[in-house]
């Protein structure tokens, strides 16, 4: 029975944490519900008024990205602002032959007035974090502004943001993503079905109640004065926009959130890409947890609630491990639960665990359908999404906990990034890019595996027991069994 009541320990307490986690999104939802209804007066610069608007430095921070700097460079050229007040900074890392069109594209620019430099390192110490750091030191602009290489800002985009730095305790300004090729596969769908919660739910959530949000490492602007007196950029983890945030708020300074400015982005199209994208972030999650968790609880600055909801946000990416560990659980469970029926109650508690997908089912369909808008064949594409969204998440849950387990064991990694496409439609292909990883993991393996393992769940449930099976845990193996199957093949065929 020892190993039967260790199943059921780590069962319930992952379980429980799981639960945490949505009560926690609940909380922000009802936080989320408010913010609509009020009306921001918050202080604004007049951009009208010369002696009002600052001088402002866009840094554009890019890797090997061929594909799209063209398209990145004519966008920010399109960026209104007044040319005196408004430098642009390419701090270009890139080791391959985008050197040479990049050099080429800016000196254009240079000719038609425009003040942009192409700024170059000897080598990539500290990643992303070293480049801004590096062009931070010679940056003009009282305010810094960033951007990865597949976004592009509207040309207002400065219009928007920059007005709100009139309250002096301002520091950050971050506003939402938006998906240039949200619909272009299944997994485009699902990754802006996950990032659209996070810039609704959860960062006006957090931001509305004076809670710590993050800047998302692109689309947002930072005052430089905030930047040095947190500590400057860091490269000690792999979300070093995490990193500085958090450092910053518990500074005292503030952070702004603008849902209504959108800044348009392009997904990953393929599964390789959206791999390395969620190490990196689940990762650096972990490594920053580990950075600033006793900085956030002996912390003075901030209230027990903000304390709370802080931790839970550095635990975001942990929360996969307790996913893996329920999944691959719940099959010896299925039989530890038909053979020992003295432990009859002990399952029926744990049945009240649904209220945790109940609340998720909620909280995302108020973000589905403020994009989507409301009726019942909004709600039944929803259901679609919502079990599309957890099969393929609960899919990652290997790939993140092993990025989760690296980052609390303090296992240093490489920055890998995210390799771009330049892909807008259906009609745009991605096959010829050449950044992308032929290489496999071996974890690959060890899904398909677990598709079969959660087949064999299915399969269990017609045969466990004495009353013709037990099907409660059927839906929850069926969606497991689909979404390690398609990171299995989408892994292996590297198709969008």
């Amino acid at each position: 029975m020892v190993l039967q009541y260790t199943i059921i320990t780590l069962y319930t307490v992952s379980l429980i944490l799981i639960l945490m986690y949505a009560l926690a999104q609940l909380n922000l939802l009802f936080n989320y519900l408010k913010a609509r209804k009020k009306q921001d007066d918050s202080p604004k610069l007049d951009l009208s008024n010369p002696n009002e608007i600052p001088f402002i430095t866009i840094q554009l921070p890019v890797y090997n990205e061929l594909y799209v700097m063209e398209r990145l460079l004519d966008n920010i050229a399109k960026i209104k602002y007044p040319n005196e007040k408004l430098e642009i900074q390419v701090l270009d890392d890139s080791t391959d032959e985008s050197v040479i069109s990049t050099e080429k594209h800016i000196k254009k620019l240079q000719e038609s007035g425009l003040d942009i430099q192409h700024i170059r390192r000897e080598n990539r110490s500290g990643f992303k974090a070293g480049a801004l750091k590096e062009g931070l030191k010679i940056a003009k602009g009282e305010f810094i502004a960033i951007f990865d290489a597949d976004f592009l800002p509207k040309p207002c985009w400065l219009e928007n943001t920059v007005p709100f730095f009139k309250n002096p305790e301002i520091g950050v300004v971050q506003t939402r993503w938006g998906h240039i090729n949200r619909n272009y596969s299944t997994l485009t769908k699902i990754q802006a079905f996950a990032l659209d919660a996070h810039f609704t739910l959860e960062q006006v959530g957090r931001n509305s109640q004076g809670h710590f949000i993050n800047f998302n490492g692109t689309a947002g602007i930072w005052r430089k004065e905030c930047i040095y007196d947190a500590g400057n950029w860091e490269g000690d983890t792999l979300t070093e926009d995490l990193d500085l945030s958090y450092r910053a708020q518990l500074k005292k300074w503030k952070f702004k959130y603008l849902e209504n400015v959108e800044t348009p982005a392009e997904l990953p199209v393929i599964i390789s890409a959206a791999r390395s994208q969620q190490f990196r972030w689940n990762k650096g999650g972990a490594e920053n947890f580990q950075k600033m968790l006793k900085k956030i609880i002996v912390s003075k600055n901030i209230s027990f609630k903000t304390k709370v909801h802080g931790v839970l946000h550095l635990l975001n990416s942990s929360m996969f491990t307790c996913i893996f560990l329920v999944a691959v659980l719940s099959i010896p469970m299925l039989y530890i639960k038909n053979e020992y029926g003295h432990l009859r109650l002990y399952f029926l508690v744990m049945s009240f665990f649904v209220v945790s997908t109940i609340i998720f089912f909620i909280c995302y369909w108020y973000m589905y359908k403020k994009t989507y808008g409301t009726g019942f064949f909004n709600f039944i594409k929803y259901i679609g999404a919502f079990f599309s969204f957890f099969s393929i998440a609960m899919g990652f849950s290997l790939h993140n906990t092993i990025a989760v387990f690296e980052g609390h064991f303090g296992k240093k990694s490489e920055f890998v990034r995210t390799p771009k496409f330049n892909i807008k439609s259906l009609k745009d292909n991605w096959k010829n890019n050449k950044y992308i990883r032929a290489k496999i993991s071996p974890n690959v393996i060890i899904e398909g595996l677990l598709a079969i393992y959660f087949a064999f769940g299915m399969y269990s449930a017609f045969i466990v027991g004495d009353q013709g099976g037990d099907f409660g845990l059927f839906p929850f193996h069926l969606m497991l069994f689909i979404g390690f199957s398609y990171v299995f093949f989408k892994s292996i065929f590297s198709k969008a």
